[in-house]
């Protein structure tokens, strides 16, 4: 397999939302390992983000991670956490849009009773989209002026299985992913040509994150992926290979057992 050599991704920056917990904090640690400062932000807990600043120290021997409070719903905090990176870290070179709410804020016991779109409290409802669909667009709306000057930027909008998109009960975070993934491919053909590439990328399968609820049976928690399945794709989305790979949707499951040619050519 195929994937990024750390030298490749030396002293570049990049933001990571959502990155106190789950996919996003393998994503951290795994990106620092490879020689990548990273600012990291959450909504309201500064106590994650802060934790993973401090692993990644103690990992690296360097203070290589950015914690800061930021809510991706608000254009002003996008902005700020864009203007800090190139401030504080020196650039900016990659957006991971991980910040995300799940299916648990509509029930906790979403897996085993599913809510039926019409019982859904608007109110959680706009915060999902909200944070699914508009974050991810703020984000980039503020960084791409950066990455389109300097001619070279990676966005990555992390995705989930199109079967859950479509799971009877999903409403709204399957449609809201699902909004994601075209947003990841309108925004690649609108930056086709710029050396900024924006794609998608997914664990592919349920995931031991913050999104599974507490009561799922120990057994079945024994059975989700480890969020770290996510990193060697996504170091290999972020090197030069992948100069050319833009508006593609790349499932991490996949990648363990096939080659990046053959997992691109699925990915359509």
């Amino acid at each position: 397999m195929n994937t990024a050599s750390p030298d490749s991704l030396q002293d570049k920056v990049a933001i990571v939302t959502g990155g106190g917990r789950g996919l996003g904090r393998a994503m951290v640690l795994g990106l620092v390992e490879a020689g990548v400062k990273v600012l990291i932000t959450a909504a309201r807990e500064s106590a994650e983000i802060e934790s993973v600043a401090a692993q990644a120290r103690a990992q690296t021997g360097r203070d290589c991670v950015l914690p800061l409070l930021a809510d991706v719903t608000r254009p002003e905090d996008c902005q700020r956490v864009v203007d800090s990176a190139i401030r504080e870290l020196g650039g900016l070179h990659i957006l991971i849009n991980n910040a995300g709410r799940g299916m648990k804020y509509v029930s906790e016991t979403f897996l085993s009773e599913p809510t039926r779109f019409w019982e859904v409290d608007p109110v959680v409802w706009r915060m999902v989209i909200d944070t699914n669909v508009n974050g991810p667009f703020l984000m980039a709306r503020a960084a791409v002026p950066h990455l389109l000057a300097q001619g070279w930027g990676r966005i990555v909008n992390i995705s989930m299985n199109r079967e859950t998109m479509r799971r009877a009960g999903f409403s709204p975070y399957g449609p809201s992913k699902a909004a994601l993934e075209s947003e990841t491919i309108i925004w690649s053909q609108d930056l086709a040509g710029s050396g900024v590439t924006v794609n998608a990328l997914l664990p592919g399968g349920a995931t031991n994150t913050g999104m599974i609820p507490d009561s799922m049976p120990e057994q079945a928690r024994r059975d989700l992926l480890a969020p770290e399945i996510v990193v060697p794709p996504l170091r290999w989305l972020l090197s030069s290979d992948a100069d050319t790979v833009t508006g593609k949707r790349i499932d991490a499951v996949r990648w363990k057992s096939e080659s990046p040619k053959a997992m691109l050519e699925a990915a359509g």
